[in-house]
């Protein structure tokens, strides 16, 4: 039985300060932090990246940067390409192909989240070296979408929507090699009876566009609140640590996805202690990140 996870963390460019602070921490103080469990990849998209989606990206720390810190660590880099809308004329987009062009040559194996069909053949055939993640933003909410999704042969992983987090008869009949390919989506807020999710995401796609268009208004029990962690906990979907490692663990899944991107540097820190952690140690960390002064928690 396999014995480590691996986490998917949100802020490849806009937490970039608070990983430059964290990632030293992790490997100074190992024993900070619990051994079955480790940062496989970040992902995340700069300012006004067209292929962006999911979130609008924002950081204006270089790419140069960026990729020097994964590569210090050996963290595999994912940059969210998941815009549903794109054309045939956005392929020669300049600044995303410069990213990939620049993203391919890292010394660990970097990835590229994706919606786009199109998107995906394109980068497929100029970029071999990537591996490539299908995107949550497909909302695909029924299992039997999910299951063929993941047989497809161009995925690495595959992103469910939340809402099949615990189909856990379903999941636990996959094969192996499938379950391996199942990344889980732990922390979502949204309402699980929501049903504009993807106009939700098609909005972002927009605004990455540059198309002008109103914000999306959610009409969910209480979407006007914002993202609280109580909240996502309070979530029929919501995998906590114990969920990980008694219930998902044991069963063969090994990927877990920390959503996050478009939240502050301190509800981010609040993931890495929940879920990285361990609880005595969990103050301690808190407080060097608090006390660096380099850093904007807010």
């Amino acid at each position: 039985m396999k014995t480590k996870i691996a986490y998917h963390l949100p802020g490849l460019f806009e937490f970039y300060d608070l990983y430059k602070v964290f990632l030293p921490m992790m490997r100074e103080h190992p024993e900070y932090f619990y051994d079955w469990c480790e940062i496989s990849s970040i992902y995340g998209a700069p300012a006004d990246c067209l292929w962006g989606g999911g979130r609008v990206g924002y950081g204006d720390n270089s790419p140069e940067e960026v990729l020097s810190l994964m590569n210090e660590y050996g963290i595999s880099s994912r940059l969210t390409f998941s815009n549903s809308l794109l054309k045939e004329e956005h392929l020669s987009d300049r600044r995303c192909n410069s990213l990939c062009e620049m993203f391919s040559k890292g010394k660990v194996r970097n990835g590229i989240i994706v919606h786009s069909d199109l998107l995906l053949e394109y980068l497929s055939k100029k970029y071999p070296d990537f591996y490539y993640v299908s995107s949550t933003t497909k909302v695909q909410t029924r299992f039997e979408d999910f299951h063929n999704e993941l047989r497809r042969s161009e995925f690495k992983y595959v992103v469910p929507d939340f809402r099949l987090n615990k189909e856990l008869d379903k999941l636990n009949e996959l094969p192996s090699e499938l379950k391996d390919k199942v990344e889980f989506l732990c922390n979502e807020c949204c309402w699980i009876g929501c049903q504009e999710r993807a106009k939700c995401y098609e909005n972002v796609s927009r605004k990455n566009l540059g198309e002008d268009c109103p914000d999306h208004i959610c009409h969910a029990p209480n979407g006007n609140s914002g993202y609280k962690f109580s909240k996502a906990m309070s979530n029929p979907s919501f995998i906590g640590v114990d969920d990980i490692n008694n219930i998902y663990l044991p069963n063969g899944f090994t990927n877990f996805k920390i959503e996050g991107r478009s939240l502050g540097s301190a509800i981010i820190l609040e993931f890495l202690l929940y879920y990285m952690t361990k609880p005595e140690y969990q103050l301690v960390v808190r407080e060097e990140i608090y006390l660096d002064s380099m850093l904007d928690l807010f």
